[in-house]
């Protein structure tokens, strides 16, 4: 499913209703952010099957944007080295 993000609920709700006549499935929801205490900060998403070119196209006007999902943990967490790296100059 593709998300989009907007600050303003009645810009989300355009979007769901334009996503709805394209005959697309679509809900709308809030999104808490760690470190947002105030709720009416938190942002709107908005998820549909349809696909993430055109929700983008609709997001534009209101100056929302696809979620990718990015800032979403890592499924497996990452190698790292057992000690730190050391580097050695040789002079001849």
């Amino acid at each position: 499913m593709a998300r989009g993000i907007v600050f303003d609920e009645d810009a989300a709700r355009a979007i769901e209703r334009r996503l709805r006549a394209d005959g697309y499935t679509v809900t709308v929801g809030r999104e808490r952010y760690a470190g947002e205490d105030d709720d009416a900060d938190h942002p709107w998403v908005v998820e549909t099957d349809a696909p993430g070119v055109a929700l983008d196209l609709v997001l534009e006007p209101y100056d929302g944007w696809l979620d990718d999902g990015a800032g979403s943990p890592a499924d497996t967490p990452l190698e790292l080295p057992d000690a730190p790296r050391r580097r050695h100059r040789h002079d001849s």
